[in-house]
């Protein structure tokens, strides 16, 4: 019978952690997408802008955690990143902006970083 070693379970943890935040932020692309196609304020807007704030604020609660393993100024520079894509998503609820692309590009940025 073969035996797993708490290595090789603690790398396969962090292995689908990482897959399942590339999925969390694939989705959150797709919504803003879609939303940026929306020639007006629609459900679409609302759903990507409630869903990627959703994503970013448990990001940061995740990051903020003593036991998260990232390096502190990693930790520091992802809250920032966090707080700026909160932040747009704010300006466009509020019909302030419309930085889609922006939070777009920022979000595939660091997807394609869990690699």
């Amino acid at each position: 019978m073969y035996q797993f070693s708490y290595a090789e379970i603690m790398e396969d943890g962090v292995a689908d952690a990482k897959e399942r935040e590339r999925q969390a932020l694939d989705r959150s692309i797709e919504l803003l997408v879609a939303a940026q196609r929306e020639a007006n304020y629609s459900r679409v807007t609302i759903e990507a802008l409630f869903y990627t704030r959703r994503v970013w604020i448990r990001f940061i609660e995740d990051l903020k955690q003593p036991d998260n393993e990232l390096a502190m100024e990693l930790r520091a520079d992802l809250i920032s990143i966090a707080i700026w894509i909160l932040k747009e998503c704010e300006k466009i609820r509020k019909r302030e902006a419309a930085n889609f692309q922006g939070i777009i590009d920022v979000t595939t940025i660091i997807r394609d970083g869990l690699k």
